[in-house]
């Protein structure tokens, strides 16, 4: 459908606290448009994140298990609607906007090569002469350049609070509040030079509301995740903080709940308890630093949504198992030097012939259209197989290896 413009004002989302972003005070879009006379500016970024071509293809993006694993482990299109939910859920309890939160959820991973992280570790490596390789830079230059669906302009145009919550979601980019003082990803120096997203300050609210939201998802699906695939059993669960205590209290209000059963509830209970965490302790700073509104948010020093110290603790001792028993797995790690011979190899054949590139990907390094002026005819090459592989699933990456190479991987 069509938007058009409109000189009556559409229902924007009420009551809101004076902190939240305002659909109706947007900062707007690179490019001007007409506004919609259906939605808000926020609920038009969410659907056109939706209807992207790289959001479609996040159901066959995995994080932790290689699709060939089984078809009930999370992808990173579950992945993306399950923070979704949750940071609707955060955003409605503290009055923010839901819709604004929603988009940066959904759009969180767009930016993920296939393999999940194994991906972009070789993308990094295959990257580091040619200006690197980032998740979250990526996402911008697929949602600002890459994403090809709108004849006035590249990319979906979105607003500039969604790309500001895209691009600094776990905090200042530059500056002395940054965590980092690693340089900026190519990506986001062109973009930021046309279009200033405050990149010494925090993002608004809803950005660290799907932020936060993030950190819950995957820390209690990795859990459910891990249990049914085997990597860790029920004994080593219920010697952890909070995965413990959980399990105890389902298995009490139900002795005889099937395996499964338990597992399900005891994540359900686990969501929820980080989510009122959330909730209290966001409240609590809000108090401290009253803010005035979204802009005070940005300007306030500090993040000011988060888990307490005593759950963050809790959480960091989950990470620290998972990243012992699931993430460093002898199945996984097998999986995971499979996915590294094929990204690189991949990366490296194109690179070295690009005459293999299918030809709309040719025609991008070809023609120079990718290249910023000062991008040397190597480094334009460099980015467009970066962009082309970056974009894969893990069975189209995997397919593209046996086209060219031949063997049986990952089958």
């Amino acid at each position: 459908m069509r938007n058009s413009e409109t000189s009556s004002p559409i229902a924007f989302p009420a009551p809101l606290t004076p902190y939240a972003a305002r659909a109706e005070a947007t900062r707007g879009r690179l490019h001007e448009e007409g506004e919609s006379a259906t939605r808000t500016p926020f609920q038009r970024d969410r659907d056109r994140i939706i209807h992207a071509v790289a959001f479609r293809r996040l159901k066959h993006k995995t994080q932790v298990f290689i699709s060939h694993e089984g078809d009930h482990y999370r992808t990173r299109l579950t992945h993306s609607l399950e923070v979704a939910q949750i940071a609707r859920t955060l955003a409605r309890s503290l009055k923010l906007d839901e819709d604004l939160a929603e988009s940066l959820a959904l759009a969180h991973d767009l930016g993920h090569p296939p393999f999940g992280h194994t991906g972009e570790d070789v993308l990094k490596e295959c990257m580091a002469p040619y200006d690197g390789f980032d998740h979250n830079a990526q996402t911008l230059r697929l949602l600002t350049k890459l994403e090809r669906r709108h004849a006035a302009f590249d990319g979906l145009n979105l607003t500039w609070e969604t790309l500001e919550g895209v691009v600094k979601h776990n905090g200042p980019l530059i500056g002395p509040l940054a965590e980092k003082d690693d340089p900026l990803p190519a990506a986001i120096v062109e973009y930021a030079a046309s279009h200033d997203l405050w990149l010494d300050s925090f993002p608004s609210l809803e950005a660290q509301v799907a932020a936060i939201a993030d950190d819950i998802a995957y820390n209690n699906h990795d859990v459910d995740d891990g249990l049914r695939a085997g990597l860790f059993d029920l004994d080593e669960a219920r010697a952890l903080p909070l995965v413990g205590d959980a399990l105890a209290a389902v298995a009490a209000r139900w002795p005889d709940a099937p395996r499964g059963v338990l597992i399900g509830e005891a994540v359900s209970d686990l969501i929820g308890a980080m989510v009122s965490d959330v909730q209290a302790e966001t409240e609590r700073r809000l108090t401290m630093a009253a803010p005035a509104d979204a802009d005070a948010v940005r300007r306030a020093g500090r993040a000011l949504c988060g888990f307490s110290d005593e759950m963050n603790a809790q959480v960091r001792a989950l990470r620290d198992f998972l990243h012992r028993n699931m993430y460093r797995h002898y199945k996984v790690n097998r999986a995971r030097s499979q996915a590294k011979r094929i990204v690189k190899s991949l990366f490296e054949v194109f690179f070295s012939e690009p005459g293999t590139l299918p030809p709309e990907w040719r025609a991008r390094y070809e023609s120079g259209l990718e290249a910023r002026s000062s991008d040397a005819g190597e480094a334009r090459l460099a980015r467009v197989v970066c962009d082309y592989i970056a974009g894969m699933t893990d069975r189209y990456a995997a397919r593209e290896y046996r086209r060219l190479f031949g063997g049986h991987f990952l089958e």
